[in-house]
């Protein structure tokens, strides 16, 4: 019986600020981030998974899920990304593998890090499913993040499509609507600088994630941009 007790006193409910707080994963959320900014992609340092978080933990707010689901959609969010500091390429399931390392040692139970890890293992479109909540959760808020700030390249002549598209998008949000069962994400697009049909031609795999991971929180997904529903 104490045996049983000491196994249950070494895991703590670790929090989204315990996670922020944690040196290595700053520096592999940094270190990813210029690493992709070398290859030419847009920005996913701490802005971007900052916002995931949030977004990823207020999906599941709106939808009322309990509170300890909620923190963990929102780790999931912050830790998605630090995959890419090892390579682009399978970034989610490098990610996932870093994770539960980190994860053990700020003391995490194996059942909550099993929750991240799936999350952040299946975020990628390629690959991923949404497998539970917080799955779900992440997915909605990864693909919503669309927006100009993200564009690190300063020479607008030398824009390839998705820095394009990101610059177009003047505004971003991902809008849960809980009595009608729809999850919405809402885009401002200047079409001076991309057309619409641009947007589709880079992020229809994304958005067909979305519509799954909607699904699987008993929600239908919307498109809309500029006012008009497009999905």
């Amino acid at each position: 019986m104490a045996k049983m007790m000491d196994n249950k006193n070494k895991y703590s409910n670790i929090t989204l600020e315990d996670v922020k707080k944690n040196p290595i994963v700053d520096a592999f959320i940094k270190s990813a981030n210029d690493y992709l900014g070398t290859i030419g992609y847009t920005e996913h340092g701490v802005r971007h998974v900052s916002l995931v978080a949030s977004i990823a933990s207020n999906v599941l707010l709106h939808l009322d899920y309990p509170k300890r689901l909620q923190e963990l959609a929102g780790i999931a969010g912050y830790v998605h990304d630090i995959g890419n500091v090892i390579n682009r390429n399978d970034h989610g399931r490098s990610a996932a593998l870093m994770v539960m390392r980190l994860l053990k040692d700020m003391g995490t139970t194996p059942e909550e890090t099993s929750l991240i890890i799936s999350a952040v293992g299946n975020h990628e479109e390629e690959v991923g499913d949404p497998v539970n909540p917080v799955a779900a959760a992440l997915i909605l808020a990864d693909k919503s993040d669309v927006h100009k700030t993200r564009v690190r390249n300063p020479d607008i002549s030398k824009y390839d499509i998705h820095d394009r598209v990101n610059y177009a998008v003047e505004k971003s949000f991902l809008k849960v609507l809980k009595d009608k069962k729809i999850i919405s994400l809402q885009l401002t697009v200047n079409t001076q600088i991309s057309k619409v049909m641009e947007y589709f031609e880079i992020f229809m795999s994304r958005m067909l994630m979305c519509r799954r991971a909607a699904s699987f929180l008993n929600c239908a997904f919307e498109l809309i941009i500029n006012e008009r529903k497009l999905l």
